[in-house]
C-alpha cells in the first residue's frame, strides 16, 4: 500500500464553528486522489488549518475501547469518514453522528461494509469511557456489530489535544460557561474527512448537516476505485 509521511502539525489551528464556503480553483488533480478537486473548499488546502484535498491524514495511534483494540491510521486499509467529537454534545456532534449512521446504512445496503470505516475520535477521554461510547451508539443509530464503527478514545485530555487539535486541526476547547451544558461543555469545529486507502484526504466536509447523498456517493467512487485495483 502506497503510506504517507507523518504530518508533522495541521497549520495554525481555527476556534470556533466555521461557516459558508467560497469556490476553489485548482491548478490540477494532485496525485493519489480518486475524487475531483473539492468545488466548496473555502481555500487552497496548504492554507487550512486541517487537512484537506489532496493532502495526508495525519498519523495517530489510537485504543478503540469497544472493539478492544487499538486503531493505527498508518495502517489503514480502507475508505473512512474520520471526524472528533464528544458524546454529552447536545447538539452538533449527536447530529453529525446520526447522518453518518444513516450513511453507514446505506454503505451496507452498497455492500461496501467491510470497504469502508466510520472512525469518530472522542476529545472528552475523562467522560466517554466505553460504557459512554457505547450510549451514544445506540442514540445515535450506530451499527457496531457491522465492525466498522470504531469509536476511538486518546489516553487522556492532552492526548486528545494532539491527535484531535494539533495534527487534525479539529480546534476544541472546554468550557464552564455554557448554558447547554453548564459547567462542563466545548466550543469546537466541526468536519469530517473522507480518507482514502492511502491515506490521503479526498474531502472535508465542514458542518453537523452533512449532504448524505453526496458522501455516499464520494465514498462509492473512492471505495469502488481501490477495489478495482
Amino acid at each position: 500500500m502506497n503510506r504517507r509521511t507523518l504530518l508533522a502539525g495541521a497549520g495554525t489551528v481555527a476556534s470556533g464553528s466555521l461557516a459558508g464556503c467560497t469556490s476553489r480553483l485548482f491548478g490540477g488533480t494532485p496525485d493519489g486522489v480518486v475524487l475531483d478537486p473539492q468545488e466548496d473548499q473555502i481555500a487552497d488546502s496548504e492554507d487550512l488549518a486541517y487537512p484537506a484535498y489532496g493532502q495526508p491524514l495525519p498519523s495517530f495511534e489510537l485504543s478503540a475501547p469497544l472493539a478492544e483494540k487499538t486503531f493505527d491510521s498508518d495502517a489503514l486499509d480502507r475508505t473512512a469518514l474520520v471526524t472528533g467529537v464528544f458524546t454529552f454534545c447536545p447538539a452538533e456532534c449527536s447530529i453529525l453522528l446520526r447522518q453518518w449512521a444513516r450513511i453507514q446504512g446505506r454503505v451496507a445496503d452498497a455492500g461496501l461494509t467491510e470497504d469502508v470505516y466510520f472512525l469518530p475520535i472522542t476529545f472528552d477521554p475523562e467522560r466517554d469511557d466505553a460504557a459512554a461510547l457505547r450510549e451514544n451508539a445506540a442514540s445515535v443509530g450506530a451499527d457496531l456489530d457491522a465492525g466498522n464503527w470504531l469509536y476511538l478514545r486518546p489516553e487522556t485530555p492532552a492526548r486528545a489535544k494532539t491527535v484531535v487539535e494539533d495534527r487534525l486541526g479539529i480546534a476544541f476547547e472546554r468550557t464552564t460557561e455554557s448554558e447547554r451544558l453548564p459547567g462542563y461543555d466545548f466550543t469546537h469545529m466541526v468536519v469530517t474527512f473522507l480518507v482514502n486507502p492511502d491515506g490521503i484526504v479526498e474531502r472535508a466536509y465542514r458542518g453537523e448537516r452533512i449532504d448524505r447523498d453526496r458522501v455516499v456517493a464520494d465514498i462509492e467512487r473512492v471505495a469502488s476505485a481501490f477495489a478495482d485495483e
